[in-house]
């Protein structure tokens, strides 16, 4: 039977067990919304934004291990999507968006809303495709979903003209994928694997340094097994952060720019690091030629581009985190290092992280709060001092989730992921730590929250600043705050010694904006208060909740390792 092309498209989406679609319809996308507008089993949801709903689709996509969906119009509404591919790509999040484009006679004449969506966002993403023919659509839809959750997962790109949705064609959908060329590494190899058990048995201080690769591999259980079949103690990357619970007696913190005393001290003075999953970013490794510079380097990782590149590795292992630990599980032994475990943990006692030198209403106070009431939790963040905040003090256990841009460290990332990581779990808690800088970038997010009737809380840290930007300016630029006071207006006088008393008001009100919205709105000023806003939030069940939290405008994220320095230049406090 012949079906034209927007009844394929659908059809795919079937076969392919999408249950969520996050859409924004327009003139090229049309056919394939009216196609969508009977289909069986598909949830519609409609966001604000196309840059907010490739977030959501990323959220919804971290949070439940399935491929995140998305469909938008040509031109504005593909390059929306820019951003976002980008923050997946960057933290391996499996996605496949789907692009309407003008019909095929009109590509490359500068026809309305024409853009080569394919050529903008190659470098971006695994794979980006123009459907030309009828006949190849369902078999590059097939191979999108197949190379978006496979290998190194990753967005895929599918643009599909005008013409080629309502073109005629075969109905059936094919079972299997065969790409000549793109072969995922399915194995580990013995041999290499072995050595490095060999390496990691003589050691005397060994460290094993845990990236985002093991979460996205759900590998937690099993990693959880080998540190401790070993005794070796843990550090991770912000992305990697969760993959054995936070306070487990093996686990030392995070380490790298803002990461503690102890995890950065375990980098630096260790004899093995066995790395899995990560790719040795400047915000972990500091200066590189001073990076655990006495240790012996094993790299796991199931991208080899991302094996020695950044960090020169000693044993490489290309493979999945859980097939690796898996296999060494069945070789590891328990290693006799008490002594350095119990140097790295005396250390992390003596060099806690905390903001004790601030008073009132503090990030910690508040994510500990968190720590205290809540459970079976998704936590999402923005991009900034939020979210080193919620890095450092948020505790992750169990199925606990931590959700935030690492890689391409994107503001307005939190709200929108938050909405997709909710409706792909909607029995589990689902709070937003925002700054009052990133909130604002997708905002208008909470009419689609409130659209949903999803009970997310979403806490917005305000301190009157982009706050991380003033804090390098305060540390390393003499104070000069350039364009990072948010409550600035033209008419403000420059020369005033007291902000209390010269600044104007801080606009929004984010109070009155969520009751604008029909959502709950709560302002914190005091500490005492914290803990009721709370309660008045997880009482909210048919919809979203803002909690406004005044916060010292001029309270900093420490430990800091400055740019460009080594993980033994630590900042610990001013």
């Amino acid at each position: 039977m012949e079906i034209n092309g927007a009844q394929m498209f659908v059809k795919a989406l079937q076969e392919e067990h999408v249950d969520t679609l996050f859409a924004y319809p327009g003139g090229t996308a049309i056919d394939l919304f009216d196609a969508l507008y009977d289909a069986e089993g598909i949830d519609m949801i409609l966001p604000r934004h196309e840059q907010a709903l490739v977030h959501a689709a990323d959220g919804y996509a971290r949070s439940t291990g399935k491929v995140g969906v998305c469909l938008v119009t040509s031109g504005p509404g593909a390059t929306n999507l820019v951003t976002g591919i980008a923050t997946a790509n960057y933290d391996s999040v499996p996605l496949v968006c789907f692009t309407g484009q003008v019909p095929m006679n009109l590509i490359g004449n500068d026809a309305f809303q024409e853009v080569d969506i394919v050529g903008i966002t190659r470098n971006i993403c695994k794979y980006a495709v123009t459907v030309r023919k009828r006949e190849d659509l369902a078999r590059i839809i097939k191979n999108a979903f197949y190379i978006a959750r496979t290998g190194k997962p990753g967005p895929v790109l599918v643009d599909i003209p005008k013409d080629i949705q309502l073109a005629m064609g075969s109905d059936e959908y094919p079972d299997e994928v065969n790409i000549r060329g793109y072969k995922p590494s399915e194995g580990v190899h013995s041999g290499q694997l072995k050595k490095a058990l060999a390496e990691l048995n003589h050691a005397k201080k060994p460290v094993f340094l845990i990236g985002g690769g093991v979460n996205i591999a759900h590998a937690r259980k099993e990693m959880q097994e080998l540190c401790e079949l070993t005794g070796i103690p843990v550090v991770t990357t912000i992305m990697g952060k969760g993959a054995i619970p936070t306070d487990h007696p093996l686990y030392v913190g995070n380490i790298g720019m803002h990461g503690n005393l102890a995890s950065n001290k375990a980098i630096m003075e260790c004899d093995v690091l066995f790395s899995i999953g990560t790719r040795f970013n400047d915000r972990i490794t500091g200066t590189i030629d001073t990076f655990a510079k006495n240790a012996k380097i094993i790299h796991i990782d199931i991208d080899a581009a991302s094996i020695s590149r950044n960090i020169e590795v000693d044993i490489p292992i290309v493979a999945d985190a859980k097939l690796a630990i898996t296999k060494m599980l069945k070789y590891a032994k328990k290693l006799d290092i008490s002594d350095w475990v119990a140097e790295i943990m005396e250390v992390k006692k003596q060099y806690p992280i905390n903001m004790n030198s601030y008073k009132g209403v503090t990030p910690e106070k508040i994510i500990k709060t968190i720590n205290e009431m809540y459970d079976d939790l998704i936590i999402t963040t923005d991009v900034g001092q939020n979210q080193l905040w919620t890095t450092q003090y948020i505790a992750l256990g169990g199925e606990n989730q931590l959700l935030t841009s690492g890689g391409l460290g994107t503001m307005g990332y939190g709200l929108p992921a938050a909405i997709g990581a909710k409706i792909g779990n909607p029995d589990k808690n689902v709070i937003c730590i925002s700054g009052d800088g990133g909130v604002q970038m997708n905002i208008q997010e909470m009419a689609t929250a409130v659209a949903q009737e999803l009970p997310i809380t979403i806490c917005i840290l305000n301190n009157g600043y982009l706050g991380n930007v003033r804090q390098w300016q305060e540390l390393f630029f003499n104070k000069r705050y350039s364009s990072t006071c948010l409550r600035y207006r033209k008419s403000c006088n420059h020369d005033c010694q007291n902000p209390d008393k010269c600044c104007p008001k801080y606009t929004p009100d984010f109070v009155k904006l969520a009751e604008s919205y029909e959502a709950l709105g709560i302002r914190v000023t005091k500490e005492e208060e914290i803990k009721a806003a709370f309660e008045q939030a997880k009482a909210n069940t048919k919809g979203p909740t803002v909690i406004e939290f005044y916060i010292d405008p001029t309270a900093n994220v420490f430990p800091m390792v400055p740019g460009g320095k080594s993980l033994n230049d630590m900042i610990m406090d001013c």
